[in-house]
C-alpha cells in the first residue's frame, strides 16, 4: 500500500472514530452527564466548547468566525504540505504524524461548520439530530463537543505552598476529544523523534 492510500486511510480512521464518538455522546448524554470508565479517574463527561482544543475559546461570535476561517486556512495549508512531503517519499512516520495533526483540525472543524444546523441544544435532554425547528445555531457557529476527562491525581496543594495553597489540585483538568488528542500526539511524536522522521527528508 503507498503512503498516500496509509495516510487517507489513517486520516479517514480518526476522523469516524472523532464523529462517532462525538454523535453518540450528543445523542445519548446531556451537558454535564458523566460515564465512569476508569471510576473516578477516567470518564466520559460531556462539555461542549466555542473554541480550541482542550476547552480553550475565543469570545463571542465574531471570534467562532475568526478561529473557523483560521482552522480552514491551517487545514488547506497542513493539506498542502502533507502532499509535499509525500511526493518527497518522507519518513512514514512524520507522514503519518502530520496526517493525524490533520485529521483532528478537521475532525474540530467539523464539529463548528455543522454541528449548531444539524443538532439541537444538550443543555435538558440529549440533542436530536436533524430537528424540526432547525438546529441551535448556524454554519460555523457550532461548538465543538469534548467528553474525555482523565483526572488521573485529585489531591490539594499543601499549605506551606506559594501557590495556591489548601486549594484543590486535579492533573490532567481539561477535557478533550479525539480530535484534540490526534493532534497532540502528532505534534509530540515530531518533537520527540524529529531526527529520526526528518534523517532521510529532502
Amino acid at each position: 500500500m503507498s503512503t498516500a492510500k496509509k495516510s487517507v486511510l489513517f486520516i479517514l480512521l480518526i476522523l469516524i472514530i472523532d464523529q462517532i464518538l462525538k454523535i453518540w455522546v450528543k445523542t445519548h448524554m446531556q451537558i454535564g452527564d458523566e460515564i465512569y470508565i476508569f471510576g473516578n479517574r477516567g470518564m466520559l463527561h460531556f462539555i461542549e466548547n466555542n473554541g480550541m482544543a482542550f476547552g480553550m475559546e475565543m469570545g463571542g461570535s465574531t471570534g467562532k468566525y475568526i478561529l473557523s476561517i483560521f482552522r480552514i486556512i491551517a487545514i488547506i495549508g497542513i493539506s498542502w504540505f502533507l502532499s509535499s512531503i509525500i511526493k518527497k517519499n518522507a519518513n512514514l512516520g512524520f507522514v503519518m504524524a502530520v496526517s493525524a495533526i490533520l485529521a483532528g483540525a478537521t475532525g474540530n472543524l467539523i464539529d463548528s461548520a455543522f454541528y449548531g444546523i444539524i443538532f439541537s441544544e444538550s443543555y435538558t435532554a440529549p440533542a436530536i439530530m436533524f430537528p424540526p425547528g432547525g438546529g441551535y445555531s448556524s454554519f460555523l457557529q457550532g461548538r465543538v463537543v469534548d467528553m474525555l476527562y482523565f483526572p488521573v491525581i485529585q489531591t490539594h496543594w499543601p499549605e506551606w505552598s506559594p501557590l495556591r495553597p489548601g486549594e484543590s489540585f486535579v492533573f490532567f483538568r481539561p477535557v478533550f476529544n479525539i480530535s484534540d488528542s490526534a493532534i497532540t500526539c502528532g505534534v509530540i511524536s515530531i518533537l520527540i523523534w524529529q531526527k529520526k522522521m526528518f534523517k532521510d527528508f529532502n
